[in-house]
């Protein structure tokens, strides 16, 4: 039940995300005096839908994004002659650029707000410290460093060595021991395949208990497998000044990591039916399903409380509204970046005639660029196939 509900409050906020996103252009363009005729949630056959003045608001059978229809928001569209002064191409190219830019800072603003709100409400994780103390430990030996433990896999080093969750481990092959990093460390300086001694302090054992422990291999690194037991981690909230500091740090990690998972996209394609998917930023990334999935996981986490799933709920929602909005700066075409960048360029051809002495060309003849469109349309669709095939039969898992 935890977990369906997971789920719906995902799509929910996904379809929430994709109406601020129209809502962005819709506001913006009624604002600038030019025609909206339609104002969707989802697409295919209306459920539902009210029309209020010259817009028609509504509902759509199938709930995988949403849409603004705004009168001329091409030149390749037929319009009515009464329509023509508040067509969107003859428009302004700064109120065109707003109108088209909206979109993304709307999603942009919400998930600032969204932090700044969680900041002030939930309060920012403290992180802890991390003990030698072991918390968990692994039933096996994984294939990479953030996969799952799947049938078949051999018992991890500390599970059979003996380890148990409460040992406190004071010595590594006679290096003393004083914290996880301490352990840590020293574990990345072994070999795999080498057998050490573990020394440990184990509840209710009068002397310490002395394990020898065989390192397996995972990903050429020396793995033991065991988690780290955490004291003083929390939540502390902070005031709206520090809320807003943490919210734009917050996006600028999450755009940091959006980069890197574009790097590391194409060499992580490879691997999203393997084992070690997870194992690079690339191969983290999922579709609307997988991210379904994982919200459903939120939810049904037992080992999490309240405000840690609250917490991480809200950071997916933030997540998926820092990525909508970076995704539509693309210079591409029918993304919201590509009509941005024909405004561009068609001030700059004007700039150029201009000083040429020659009258302004007006719009770009959109019916070059449409074999470019059907291609990126063509790519988004295919690699968004991909994902949803990738997370049915190789679905991502929350680490832990």
């Amino acid at each position: 039940m935890a977990f369906l509900l997971g789920a719906v409050a995902f799509v929910v906020a996904l379809l929430a995300s994709v109406m601020l996103h129209e809502g962005g252009h819709l506001l913006t363009a009624k604002r600038f005096g030019m025609k909206a005729t339609q104002y969707f949630v989802g697409f295919g056959p209306t459920l539902w839908s009210v029309r209020r003045g010259e817009t028609e608001y509504g509902v759509k059978a199938i709930p995988l994004g949403g849409f603004v229809k705004i009168v001329g928001y091409t030149p390749l569209e037929e319009i009515d002659a009464a329509d023509r002064p508040r067509a969107f191409y003859r428009q302004p190219a700064p109120r065109r650029a707003i109108v088209i830019g909206a979109g993304v800072v709307a999603n942009f603003l919400f998930a600032f707000l969204l932090l700044m709100a969680m900041a002030m409400t939930i309060g920012v994780r403290e992180p802890g410290t991390a003990t030698s103390t072991v918390a968990e430990v692994s039933p096996c030996v994984p294939a990479g460093m953030r996969a799952a433990c799947d049938e078949g896999r051999p018992p991890s080093p500390a599970a059979r060595a003996g380890l148990r969750a409460g040992d406190r481990v004071v010595s590594f092959n006679g290096s003393p021991v004083a914290d996880w990093r301490d352990l840590t460390e020293a574990i990345d300086r072994a070999e795999p395949g080498r057998t050490v001694r573990l020394e440990v302090r184990r509840p209710g054992a009068e002397r310490p208990v002395t394990l020898p422990v065989t390192l397996a291999d995972v990903e050429g690194e020396p793995f033991v497998g065991v988690s780290s037991k955490v004291v003083g981690a929390g939540y502390e909230r902070t005031g709206p000044l520090n809320a807003a500091v943490f919210a734009a740090e917050g996006i600028g990690r999450i755009l940091s990591g959006i980069g890197e998972v574009v790097v590391d996209l194409p060499s992580a394609i490879p691997r999203l039916f393997s084992p070690d998917r997870e194992s690079s930023p690339g191969g983290q990334v999922g579709s609307v399903v997988g991210a379904t999935d994982v919200s459903g996981q939120i939810f049904a986490s037992e080992g999490a409380g309240t405000k840690d799933k609250l917490a991480l709920f809200l950071s997916l929602v933030v997540s998926l509204n820092i990525f909508l909005g970076a995704l539509n700066l693309l210079p591409l075409l029918p993304l919201d970046g590509g009509h941005l960048a024909v405004v561009a360029y068609e001030r700059a051809r004007a700039g150029l005639h201009r000083i040429r002495g020659r009258p302004d060309p007006g719009t770009v003849d959109m019916t070059r660029l449409l074999p470019l469109t059907y291609l990126v349309v063509l790519l988004l669709v295919g690699f968004g196939v991909l994902l949803i095939l990738a997370d049915l039969f190789n679905p991502l898992r929350l680490p832990g």
